[in-house]
């Protein structure tokens, strides 16, 4: 590779490096999300054997808490699924703005397509994160309710 092309990969590796900061960002948005979907089923798993041993007083509370945890655990699936494809648009979107300049392709609409559904996946991913975590306060209002 000559000097010249070298210098002109530079600015293509200026503009590559806001999609290789999104996908950092959202590799620890998906580890809080992970994390969170692991204790939601350590929760339910936890809720479904006292639910075998309570008396049926409890049977009514840990039925909707667990209802509560099933449809948390899908909203994080939800979540989780449309983070990882925000990555994998983002990571497409790098090799694609790569192809264009190396092949002089006019396919700038390519690349507005695949970035802006990029973003509205995080979106996405970002609503149902945020609905599980109202729903979260809505288990924990459950808990501390006095009978």
């Amino acid at each position: 590779m000559s000097a010249s092309s070298v210098s002109d990969l530079i600015p293509i590796l200026q503009i590559a490096i806001g999609p290789v900061i999104l996908i950092s960002g959202i590799g620890l948005l998906l580890l809080s999300m992970t994390n969170r979907l692991g204790r939601t089923i350590d929760r339910a798993r936890i809720l479904s054997q006292q639910l075998r041993e309570h008396p049926d007083l409890e049977r009514q509370r840990s039925q909707t808490q667990i209802k509560i945890l099933f449809h948390r655990a899908n909203l994080l699936r939800q979540a989780i699924i449309l983070a990882s494809l925000s990555v994998l648009l983002a990571a497409t979107l790098i090799i694609v703005l790569f192809v264009v300049v190396l092949f002089k392709l006019n396919a700038v609409w390519l690349l507005v397509v695949i970035f802006i559904t990029c973003i509205l996946c995080l979106i996405g991913s970002l609503v149902a994160f945020i609905s599980d975590v109202n729903l979260s306060l809505e288990a924990l209002k459950l808990d501390i309710q006095e009978d």
